[in-house]
Protein backbone atom coordinates (compact mmCIF):
# COMPACT_ATOMS: atom_id res chain seq x y z
CA UNK A 1 0.00 0.00 0.00
CA UNK A 2 1.26 3.40 -1.07
CA UNK A 3 1.13 5.36 2.33
CA UNK A 4 2.86 8.52 0.45
CA UNK A 5 -0.50 9.24 -1.43
CA UNK A 6 -0.25 10.72 -4.96
CA UNK A 7 3.12 12.62 -4.70
CA UNK A 8 2.25 14.91 -8.20
CA UNK A 9 -1.17 16.38 -6.82
CA UNK A 10 0.80 17.48 -3.59
CA UNK A 11 3.37 19.19 -5.63
CA UNK A 12 1.05 21.23 -8.24
CA UNK A 13 -0.91 22.27 -5.22
CA UNK A 14 1.94 23.76 -3.23
CA UNK A 15 2.87 25.66 -6.19
CA UNK A 16 -0.18 27.37 -6.84
CA UNK A 17 -0.44 28.55 -3.15
CA UNK A 18 2.81 29.76 -3.78
CA UNK A 19 2.02 31.44 -6.83
CA UNK A 20 -0.92 33.51 -5.08
CA UNK A 21 1.63 34.28 -2.18
CA UNK A 22 3.45 36.05 -4.34
CA UNK A 23 1.05 38.34 -6.07
CA UNK A 24 -0.61 39.36 -2.82
CA UNK A 25 3.42 40.26 -1.93
CA UNK A 26 3.99 42.21 -5.22
CA UNK A 27 0.52 43.73 -4.62
CA UNK A 28 1.78 44.97 -0.99
CA UNK A 29 5.08 46.21 -2.25
CA UNK A 30 2.95 48.16 -5.41
CA UNK A 31 0.99 49.74 -2.83
CA UNK A 32 3.53 50.50 -0.62
CA UNK A 33 6.13 52.09 -3.40
CA UNK A 34 3.17 54.04 -4.51
CA UNK A 35 2.44 55.90 -1.21
CA UNK A 36 6.32 56.32 -1.00
CA UNK A 37 6.16 58.51 -4.29
CA UNK A 38 3.23 60.12 -3.25
CA UNK A 39 5.14 61.44 0.02
CA UNK A 40 8.63 62.55 -2.13
CA UNK A 41 6.41 64.28 -4.99
CA UNK A 42 4.31 66.04 -1.84
CA UNK A 43 7.23 66.51 0.35
CA UNK A 44 9.73 70.30 0.69
CA UNK A 45 11.29 71.03 -2.94
CA UNK A 46 14.63 69.89 -2.42
CA UNK A 47 17.41 72.73 -3.08
CA UNK A 48 18.71 70.87 -6.23
CA UNK A 49 17.64 67.88 -8.81
CA UNK A 50 18.23 65.18 -6.76
CA UNK A 51 17.44 62.87 -9.57
CA UNK A 52 19.33 65.00 -11.99
CA UNK A 53 22.58 63.04 -13.24
CA UNK A 54 25.92 64.89 -12.79
CA UNK A 55 26.03 66.13 -15.79
CA UNK A 56 22.65 67.86 -15.61
CA UNK A 57 23.53 69.49 -12.62
CA UNK A 58 26.67 71.05 -14.69
CA UNK A 59 24.44 72.15 -17.31
CA UNK A 60 22.13 73.96 -14.65
CA UNK A 61 25.10 75.35 -13.41
CA UNK A 62 26.75 76.69 -16.64
CA UNK A 63 23.12 78.25 -17.79
CA UNK A 64 22.02 79.78 -14.30
CA UNK A 65 23.91 83.17 -13.90
CA UNK A 66 24.56 85.05 -10.80
CA UNK A 67 22.90 88.14 -10.18
CA UNK A 68 24.66 91.06 -11.34
CA UNK A 69 26.89 93.04 -8.97
CA UNK A 70 25.72 96.76 -8.74
CA UNK A 71 28.89 98.54 -9.74
CA UNK A 72 30.92 100.39 -7.02
CA UNK A 73 30.36 104.20 -7.04
CA UNK A 74 33.69 105.94 -7.94
CA UNK A 75 35.54 106.87 -4.39
CA UNK A 76 34.64 110.40 -3.39
CA UNK A 77 38.16 112.66 -4.48
CA UNK A 78 40.42 113.29 -1.31
CA UNK A 79 40.12 117.58 -0.87
CA UNK A 80 42.86 119.90 -2.25
CA UNK A 81 45.43 120.60 0.48
CA UNK A 82 46.14 124.45 -1.66
CA UNK A 83 48.79 124.99 1.22
CA UNK A 84 51.02 121.65 0.37
CA UNK A 85 50.43 122.46 -3.23
CA UNK A 86 51.59 125.99 -3.01
CA UNK A 87 54.76 124.82 -0.97
CA UNK A 88 55.23 121.99 -3.89
CA UNK A 89 55.68 124.30 -6.72
CA UNK A 90 57.69 126.86 -4.56
CA UNK A 91 59.72 123.74 -4.21
CA UNK A 92 60.35 123.07 -8.01
CA UNK A 93 60.77 126.55 -8.64
CA UNK A 94 63.16 127.11 -5.76
CA UNK A 95 65.35 124.53 -7.01
CA UNK A 96 65.97 125.64 -10.22
CA UNK A 97 67.21 129.21 -9.58
CA UNK A 98 68.79 129.35 -12.87
CA UNK A 99 65.80 129.67 -15.08
CA UNK A 100 63.09 132.49 -15.46
CA UNK A 101 59.80 130.40 -14.11
CA UNK A 102 56.10 132.11 -14.36
CA UNK A 103 53.53 129.62 -13.04
CA UNK A 104 49.50 129.97 -13.10
CA UNK A 105 47.34 127.65 -12.44
CA UNK A 106 42.94 128.72 -13.21
CA UNK A 107 40.26 126.22 -12.26
CA UNK A 108 38.01 126.43 -15.25
CA UNK A 109 34.83 126.06 -13.09
CA UNK A 110 35.83 129.37 -11.60
CA UNK A 111 37.74 130.85 -8.03
CA UNK A 112 40.76 133.19 -8.50
CA UNK A 113 43.87 131.66 -10.70
CA UNK A 114 46.93 130.47 -8.32
CA UNK A 115 50.40 132.10 -9.72
CA UNK A 116 53.80 131.41 -8.60
CA UNK A 117 57.06 132.59 -9.82
CA UNK A 118 57.69 135.27 -12.59
CA UNK A 119 54.33 136.93 -13.33
CA UNK A 120 55.57 139.28 -16.22
CA UNK A 121 55.67 139.23 -19.74
CA UNK A 122 57.64 136.93 -21.61
CA UNK A 123 57.96 136.14 -25.20
CA UNK A 124 54.81 133.90 -25.61
CA UNK A 125 56.07 132.46 -29.20
CA UNK A 126 54.00 129.37 -30.35
CA UNK A 127 51.52 130.04 -27.40
CA UNK A 128 50.08 133.00 -28.83
CA UNK A 129 48.67 131.15 -31.85
CA UNK A 130 45.71 130.07 -29.71
CA UNK A 131 44.72 133.82 -29.82
CA UNK A 132 45.49 134.15 -33.39
CA UNK A 133 43.34 131.24 -33.89
CA UNK A 134 40.61 131.91 -31.68
CA UNK A 135 40.24 135.66 -33.10
CA UNK A 136 40.13 133.74 -36.95
CA UNK A 137 37.40 132.05 -35.85
CA UNK A 138 35.60 134.47 -34.00
CA UNK A 139 35.26 136.63 -37.48
CA UNK A 140 33.93 133.40 -38.94
CA UNK A 141 31.30 133.70 -36.50
CA UNK A 142 30.56 137.06 -37.08
CA UNK A 143 30.43 136.63 -40.88
CA UNK A 144 33.56 138.55 -41.51
CA UNK A 145 35.73 135.54 -42.70
CA UNK A 146 35.50 131.81 -43.76
CA UNK A 147 36.92 128.95 -43.47
CA UNK A 148 37.10 128.21 -47.11
CA UNK A 149 39.31 131.37 -48.22
CA UNK A 150 42.39 130.83 -49.97
CA UNK A 151 45.35 131.52 -47.75
CA UNK A 152 48.45 130.75 -49.15
CA UNK A 153 48.49 127.02 -51.09
CA UNK A 154 45.64 125.83 -48.55
CA UNK A 155 42.17 127.45 -47.31
CA UNK A 156 42.05 129.11 -44.02
CA UNK A 157 40.68 125.76 -42.00
CA UNK A 158 43.67 124.28 -43.01
CA UNK A 159 45.87 126.83 -42.23
CA UNK A 160 44.47 127.13 -38.71
CA UNK A 161 45.21 123.18 -38.18
CA UNK A 162 49.11 123.43 -39.60
CA UNK A 163 49.61 126.81 -37.18
CA UNK A 164 48.07 124.61 -33.92
CA UNK A 165 48.55 121.22 -34.34
CA UNK A 166 51.83 121.87 -36.07
CA UNK A 167 52.97 124.92 -34.87
CA UNK A 168 53.38 126.24 -38.51
CA UNK A 169 54.68 129.61 -38.72
CA UNK A 170 53.91 129.93 -42.10
CA UNK A 171 50.42 129.43 -41.28
CA UNK A 172 50.72 132.10 -38.41
CA UNK A 173 51.95 134.46 -40.32
CA UNK A 174 49.30 134.38 -43.44
CA UNK A 175 46.05 133.71 -40.61
CA UNK A 176 47.25 136.91 -38.67
CA UNK A 177 47.93 139.23 -41.98
CA UNK A 178 44.42 138.30 -43.17
CA UNK A 179 43.08 139.64 -39.82
CA UNK A 180 45.31 142.48 -39.49
CA UNK A 181 47.27 143.43 -36.69
CA UNK A 182 44.66 146.06 -35.39
CA UNK A 183 41.78 143.47 -35.59
CA UNK A 184 44.11 141.18 -33.56
CA UNK A 185 44.86 143.62 -31.20
CA UNK A 186 41.31 144.52 -30.62
CA UNK A 187 40.10 141.38 -30.16
CA UNK A 188 42.70 140.30 -27.31
CA UNK A 189 41.48 143.72 -26.00
CA UNK A 190 38.12 142.68 -26.10
CA UNK A 191 38.85 139.23 -23.75
CA UNK A 192 40.80 141.15 -21.14
CA UNK A 193 44.18 140.08 -22.84
CA UNK A 194 46.89 143.23 -24.10
CA UNK A 195 48.67 141.67 -26.54
CA UNK A 196 50.74 142.98 -29.68
CA UNK A 197 51.44 140.82 -31.97
CA UNK A 198 54.92 142.80 -33.47
CA UNK A 199 56.23 141.68 -30.05
CA UNK A 200 54.33 138.57 -28.98
CA UNK A 201 54.32 139.17 -25.17
CA UNK A 202 52.04 137.80 -22.47
CA UNK A 203 51.83 137.11 -19.42
CA UNK A 204 51.14 133.60 -17.84
CA UNK A 205 48.42 134.98 -16.17
CA UNK A 206 47.11 135.59 -19.84
CA UNK A 207 47.98 132.73 -21.20
CA UNK A 208 45.84 130.73 -18.83
CA UNK A 209 42.93 133.01 -19.10
CA UNK A 210 42.53 132.49 -22.37
CA UNK A 211 42.41 128.71 -22.01
CA UNK A 212 40.25 128.83 -19.19
CA UNK A 213 37.82 131.37 -21.70
CA UNK A 214 38.35 128.64 -24.42
CA UNK A 215 37.54 125.52 -22.40
CA UNK A 216 34.37 127.20 -20.99
CA UNK A 217 32.87 128.24 -24.71
CA UNK A 218 33.18 131.76 -23.83
CA UNK A 219 35.40 132.47 -26.76
CA UNK A 220 33.88 130.89 -29.74
CA UNK A 221 30.90 128.33 -30.86
CA UNK A 222 30.40 124.94 -29.67
CA UNK A 223 31.76 123.41 -33.15
CA UNK A 224 35.18 125.72 -33.05
CA UNK A 225 35.61 125.33 -29.51
CA UNK A 226 36.11 121.32 -29.93
CA UNK A 227 37.32 121.77 -33.49
CA UNK A 228 40.35 124.06 -31.67
CA UNK A 229 40.32 122.19 -28.73
CA UNK A 230 40.89 118.79 -31.12
CA UNK A 231 43.82 120.18 -32.96
CA UNK A 232 45.82 120.97 -29.66
CA UNK A 233 45.81 117.09 -28.83
CA UNK A 234 48.41 114.74 -30.10
CA UNK A 235 50.01 118.15 -31.11
CA UNK A 236 54.13 117.58 -32.88
CA UNK A 237 55.77 118.27 -29.47
CA UNK A 238 54.15 115.88 -26.69
CA UNK A 239 57.87 116.11 -24.71
CA UNK A 240 56.64 118.77 -22.39
CA UNK A 241 53.10 118.98 -20.44
CA UNK A 242 51.72 115.71 -21.17
CA UNK A 243 55.09 113.59 -21.07
CA UNK A 244 54.17 114.32 -17.45
CA UNK A 245 50.63 113.02 -17.38
CA UNK A 246 49.15 110.40 -16.08
CA UNK A 247 46.55 108.10 -17.49
CA UNK A 248 43.06 109.44 -17.04
CA UNK A 249 43.73 112.80 -18.07
CA UNK A 250 43.15 114.69 -20.99
CA UNK A 251 45.62 117.28 -22.13
CA UNK A 252 44.65 119.80 -24.61
CA UNK A 253 48.30 122.04 -24.86
CA UNK A 254 49.91 124.74 -26.97
CA UNK A 255 53.89 124.72 -26.31
CA UNK A 256 56.63 127.44 -27.58
CA UNK A 257 59.90 127.85 -28.20
CA UNK A 258 62.31 130.30 -29.29
CA UNK A 259 65.47 131.46 -28.57
CA UNK A 260 65.59 130.66 -24.57
CA UNK A 261 61.96 130.83 -24.15
CA UNK A 262 59.99 127.15 -23.35
CA UNK A 263 56.85 127.13 -22.68
CA UNK A 264 53.57 124.68 -22.59
CA UNK A 265 49.85 125.68 -21.72
CA UNK A 266 47.54 123.32 -21.48
CA UNK A 267 44.09 122.40 -20.19
CA UNK A 268 43.94 119.27 -17.99
CA UNK A 269 40.82 117.82 -17.17
CA UNK A 270 39.57 114.49 -14.98
CA UNK A 271 35.94 113.90 -14.44
CA UNK A 272 34.72 116.81 -13.34
CA UNK A 273 37.88 118.61 -12.79
CA UNK A 274 39.88 121.02 -14.91
CA UNK A 275 42.15 123.33 -14.74
CA UNK A 276 44.32 125.41 -17.46
CA UNK A 277 47.81 125.07 -16.33
CA UNK A 278 50.74 127.70 -18.36
CA UNK A 279 54.34 127.22 -17.56
CA UNK A 280 56.73 130.07 -18.72
CA UNK A 281 60.53 129.67 -18.87
CA UNK A 282 63.57 131.47 -19.92
CA UNK A 283 67.32 129.95 -19.70
CA UNK A 284 70.40 129.65 -21.46
CA UNK A 285 70.14 125.72 -21.88
CA UNK A 286 66.76 126.28 -24.29
CA UNK A 287 64.89 123.13 -24.73
CA UNK A 288 67.90 120.66 -22.49
CA UNK A 289 66.71 117.51 -20.56
CA UNK A 290 66.95 119.79 -17.47
CA UNK A 291 64.11 122.33 -18.18
CA UNK A 292 61.89 119.25 -19.53
CA UNK A 293 62.21 117.62 -15.86
CA UNK A 294 61.25 121.39 -14.43
CA UNK A 295 58.28 121.56 -16.42
CA UNK A 296 57.67 117.37 -15.51
CA UNK A 297 58.00 117.90 -12.20
CA UNK A 298 55.71 121.10 -11.85
CA UNK A 299 52.90 119.54 -14.08
CA UNK A 300 53.42 116.41 -11.81
CA UNK A 301 52.92 118.10 -8.85
CA UNK A 302 49.50 120.02 -9.98
CA UNK A 303 47.98 116.58 -11.36
CA UNK A 304 48.77 114.97 -8.04
CA UNK A 305 47.30 117.47 -5.68
CA UNK A 306 43.90 118.12 -8.22
CA UNK A 307 43.40 115.28 -10.99
CA UNK A 308 44.44 111.99 -9.50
Amino acid sequence: MNTSGPSRPAAKSLTARAKLLLVWAATALLLVGMVTLAVVRTGPVPGTDFLAGPEDLWQDQQVEKPAAETPAADAPRAAVDLDALDAEVRRVLAENPDYRIGVVLADTHGGEPRGYGDGSEFVAASTAKILTAAAYYRLVEAGEKTLDVPLGSYNAAFQIQAMVNASSNDAWLLLMQDIGYPRLIEYAASIGISYDPEQNLLTPGEMADLLKQLSTGKLLNAEHTQELLGYMQQTNNERLIPAAVGPGITVQHKYGQLDGYLHDAAILSSGDRSYALTIYSWGEDGGSEKRLAMIHDLTGVVTKALLE
